[in-house]
């Protein structure tokens, strides 16, 4: 009875032991499917993992490209693998990154800020049988002015004091071109420390591109994902931008909505609306919903139109695209990239977004989006 009773109490002691080992799994496992520190606080999280559609959606998945949207997918990522119990795995290494990746036919579906250029459609064709890759627009946003100066909260720039003092032309946060927009403001006699990105980036391209547009004669690079003019300090993706903006008095530089606050301020911009106008979701959907859709075939790549002056509509704004064969994808990993995107362009999906600074796509846009994934094969 005695040697019962002690084998008794050692299974219980096991069982215990095997229960709390689960836990601290099941804990370990929790921090896995997690996102940043803003998308961990999504509220509406919980609640709209409950209608994910897994179809099929298994093992891991590995996919690359856009900074900009990093808090959104680690948002979506969270919910999808709660639901679904699949690992996925975004680098966030860069819009260029991203697109080399796909092309190489190294990840199944890629982020990028910029829309496809020919030559990279042209290369996609080698690793999607019998079809191309195409741009998704997904994810909207303002590309924040953020900076760090001590004593001034609500700073005013136009186009051509930002192209002046991305191109070095402005040295002094006290320069007369920056005081005239800032009559009320205590601009001290500091140096300008500008920040731009070192990485190709869909970031840079969009914000050059607005550069381009609304002041030509004060920004004569021909832009794109590399960083062209000279002189400024220079830090790799959105996140080592805003970081090094935030612990430099005197900073600014250029970054998602997302990347704004704690210590970080967004300048607002002056079109020739009525009044200079802040970076916010709302702003930049005003803006978006201007867009036009350029695209051929099931491409959906967008126009924005950098240079509006329509009041409460954000200038600087750009398009984040998930991009992914049209036709020819791997069997291994479809379900899963399908099953994925339908539930980020799904209206729980997009509702993700203003709650963490980002800017859902508008409704005739983001209908095309949805039919274009029910057809990916």
């Amino acid at each position: 009875m005695k040697l019962q009773r002690k084998n008794r109490l050692r299974a219980l002691s096991l069982g215990a032991i095997a229960v709390s080992g689960a836990l601290a799994l099941t804990a370990c496992g929790s921090d896995d499917n997690g996102g940043g520190s803003k998308a961990s606080g999504n509220p509406s999280g919980a609640a709209n993992a409950s209608s994910i559609k897994c179809d099929g959606a298994k093992g891991q998945l590995l996919s690359d490209g856009s900074s900009a949207q990093k808090n959104a997918i680690d948002a979506w990522v969270k919910n999808f693998s709660q639901a679904c119990s699949v690992q996925i795995n975004y680098k966030a290494g860069g819009s260029g990154a991203g697109v080399t990746s796909f092309t190489q036919g190294q990840i199944p579906w890629a982020g990028s800020d910029s829309a496809l250029k020919p030559e990279a459609v042209a290369a996609s064709k080698k690793v999607c049988s019998g079809g191309q890759g195409i741009d998704l627009p997904m994810v909207g946003g303002p590309i924040a002015l953020g900076y760090n100066l001590n004593g001034v909260d609500n700073l005013v720039l136009d186009a051509p004091t930002v192209a002046k003092i991305f191109d070095g032309k402005i040295k002094n946060w006290n320069d007369p071109a920056i005081a005239k927009l800032n009559p009320k403001a205590k601009l001290p006699d500091l140096k300008i420390q500008a920040f731009h990105r070192s990485d190709d980036s869909g970031t840079t391209d969009n914000f050059t591109k607005y550069l381009k547009a609304a002041t030509p004669d004060n920004w004569k690079y021909s832009g794109g994902k590399t960083w062209q003019a000279s002189g400024g300090q220079s830090a790799a993706q959105s996140s080592g931008v805003a970081q090094q903006v935030k612990q430099t008095n005197g900073a600014i530089g250029y970054f998602e909505l997302s990347y704004v606050g704690d210590g970080v301020k967004a300048a607002s911009i002056s079109t020739g609306a009525a009044q200079p106008v802040a970076p916010s979701t709302d702003s930049a959907t005003k803006a978006i919903a201007d867009a036009k859709v350029v695209g051929v075939g099931k491409d959906l790549s967008l126009q924005l139109n950098y240079n509006t002056k329509a009041d409460g509509a954000y200038p600087i704004t750009l398009v984040t695209y998930e991009i992914v064969c049209d036709k020819g994808n791997k069997a291994d990993t479809l379900p899963t990239v399908k099953s994925f995107l339908n539930y980020i362009a799904s209206e729980d999906g997009q509702k993700i977004l203003s709650g963490i600074s980002y800017a859902p796509m508008p409704d005739e846009i983001i209908s095309k989006v949805r039919t274009t994934i029910a057809g990916l094969s």
